[in-house]
């Protein structure tokens, strides 16, 4: 039996803040995103979103290396995530780490010709997987105004994910 509307259920205000509502929307579509991403990633591709999420960023930044902690930024994971992260990629051949010749404590990620292999293979299916699961109900307008709205909230809660600090002094030797 439907039970109507929220207020229907319990009519304190505070329950009822839009606020909740949308941050309530935003957890339920990336979990359900995530999940079928997920799936389909490993099973088309052999990759987790995780992985793949670290490949795609090395692929798409400078000299295809960051250092390890602007990395974990950007994809959201801790240093110590990442270090098993990473550790699994380099097995794998598909990452290798350098450490900085100026600074022993900076350690960069950089992208193997493997790595950079697999994650060109792996974005054309993962761009069908998007399109299928996630933007094919909205229009153009809709993508520009949600990446808008992304890209500013992901500015405000996670600032250094959108920087990427890559100086000459702390650059490792090209390979």
């Amino acid at each position: 039996m439907l039970r109507g509307t929220i207020e229907d259920v319990n009519p304190d205000p505070v329950l009822q803040d839009e606020r909740l509502t949308t941050v309530g929307l935003l957890a339920e579509t990336w979990a359900g995103v995530h999940a079928t991403l997920e799936r389909l990633l490993r099973q088309e591709c052999g990759l987790s979103t995780q992985w793949f999420e670290v490949l795609l960023r090395l692929a798409r930044s400078p000299g295809q290396r960051l250092r390890m902690c602007d990395l974990a930024a950007q994809v959201s994971m801790s240093p110590s995530g990442l270090t098993r992260a990473v550790d699994r990629l380099e097995a794998e051949g598909l990452v290798r780490r350098e450490q900085c010749p100026g600074d022993r404590r900076v350690a960069w990620a950089q992208l193997t010709d493997t790595g950079l292999a697999r994650v060109e293979e792996a974005v054309p299916v993962h761009l069908r997987h998007l399109q299928d699961h996630f933007f094919s109900p909205l229009d153009r307008a809709d993508v520009v105004e949600l990446t808008r709205v992304l890209r500013t909230l992901r500015d405000h809660v996670n600032p250094t994910a959108a920087q990427v600090s890559e100086t000459v002094d702390d650059a490792p030797p090209s390979a």
